[in-house]
């Protein structure tokens, strides 16, 4: 009997405890097995209240200042072409990794970007999220396959077609090198221009810029959302993101700032393909060179965006976010420490 009332007191005494420490901005973290008791939570669980805090164990809080208020995801689609030249990647003679037809990579990246925002929802509840798919030239019964896909989520969603020639008459059709671009290229920069366009005419707070074969962790978005709204209120600006941790980042030997995100680390990048995330405010700010990049076939393609990166930060996964599915010898493909795999089936429609 008087182990039981001991035991009472004391839980009534643990509780009283908590509270007050709880005004002052503390939480009580039980060393014998990381559980927090006023949250019912593990210590290594997200511990981060979007808007409003990022907690690290044991690095503490940071109060945020930068919410993120909406997000605008545009996903560049392009299935067309007859089946062997849809399992080619664009504008090179090489196969992807799993050797399908290009529908499969996009479909699995459309329901990874789904299923990725469907588990932000519940940590952002008051950010409205859109996936906006813009398509060039897919069939009928591709974009039926996508358009499935849009119908069974509650997120909101839309699927814009390219008309024909659509933004032609805006791309120089010789590189700066000299030479006649492709027409898959062609596509892929009329598909880049319309994005812009979106994002240019949209009042979204962050956008998020998608190629159609990157396959994304189910806790991707969650990530990307929360670390974009800590690293932007310590650093007090706007920043790049980008979800991919590209194997080129290793072939060289390059100084990078390491930052501590939600749930994982982050490293400064002076380059990465036309996948990233970034604000409004950015896009408003680069307006000129985004559109150049779209309308002028540069090597790489994506110069005008490094060469925004030596005057911004721009920041990546360690690890990966992301699967970018292309050759598996590619140096901007598949991460490194990856379980890609897992990934790719559960994934599988």
């Amino acid at each position: 009997m008087r182990n039981k009332l001991v035991i009472k007191k004391k839980s009534f005494l643990n509780k009283l405890f908590v509270k007050l420490i709880r005004k002052f901005g503390y939480e009580i973290i039980d060393q014998a097995d990381l559980h927090i008791p006023s949250r019912n939570i593990s210590a290594n669980q997200n511990l981060s209240k979007s808007g409003e805090i990022s907690i690290s164990v044991p690095l503490g809080k940071t109060t945020i200042t930068r919410k993120v208020k909406s997000l605008a995801i545009i996903i560049r689609s392009y299935t067309f072409g007859n089946t062997d030249n849809t399992k080619v990647m664009l504008d090179q003679n090489k196969k992807r990794i799993f050797d399908l037809p290009k529908i499969d990579y996009t479909l699995r990246t459309i329901k990874s970007v789904i299923k990725s925002c469907e588990i932000a929802k519940e940590f952002f509840k008051d950010t409205n999220i859109k996936i906006i798919i813009t398509d060039d030239r897919s069939s009928k019964k591709n974009l039926d396959k996508i358009n499935q896909l849009l119908n069974d989520t509650i997120l909101s969603t839309q699927l814009i077609n390219l008309k024909e020639n659509e933004f032609n008459e805006k791309i120089k059709k010789i590189d700066t090198n000299g030479k006649t671009i492709s027409e898959n290229m062609i596509s892929n920069m009329r598909n880049l221009y319309k994005s812009i366009e979106i994002s240019e005419n949209d009042d979204s707070d962050l956008f998020y810029f998608l190629e159609d074969d990157y396959i994304h962790t189910k806790e991707a978005i969650t990530e990307m959302l929360f670390t974009y709204e800590k690293i932007s209120t310590q650093l007090n600006q706007e920043i790049f993101l980008c979800p991919a941790d590209y194997p080129y980042l290793y072939s060289t030997i390059n100084n990078s700032k390491i930052f501590f995100g939600n749930m994982r680390h982050w490293r400064t990048v002076n380059e990465s393909l036309i996948t990233f995330l970034t604000s409004k405010k950015m896009i408003n700010k680069y307006l000129d060179e985004l559109k150049l990049m779209s309308t002028v076939r540069h090597h790489p393609m994506e110069l005008k965006l490094h060469e925004i990166y030596d005057k911004e930060f721009c920041i990546s996964p360690i690890p990966s976010l992301t699967m970018h599915a292309t050759n598996i010898n590619s140096t901007y493909g598949i991460p490194p420490n990856f379980d890609w795999d897992k990934i790719w089936y559960e994934n599988k429609l």
